[in-house]
């Protein structure tokens, strides 16, 4: 897998937080591809790397590990 799985934990605090942010994002990701094929404008970033034929969760997973995202704990959740 990449990146690494150690990598992808030295980023964040625990394995819970990284599948919570990694879903969350994936989500996002998703959103965005879906609103562009039906040519909606939508509010959602889109992916922040260039990426060919991958799935949300790959790119997620890939924007953790470069860096492109992060969290910020609140008392409620994951921001």
């Amino acid at each position: 897998m990449y990146p690494n799985i150690d990598r992808l934990l030295s980023k964040v605090d625990s394995r819970f937080t990284l599948a919570i942010l990694a879903a969350k994002r994936a989500r996002q990701i998703n959103d965005y591809l879906n609103s562009i094929k039906r040519h909606e404008l939508s509010e959602v970033r889109g992916p922040e790397l260039d990426v060919v034929n991958e799935k949300p969760l790959t790119i997620a997973f890939d924007e953790i590990g470069r860096d492109k995202i992060g969290y910020e704990r609140l008392a409620e959740g994951i921001k």
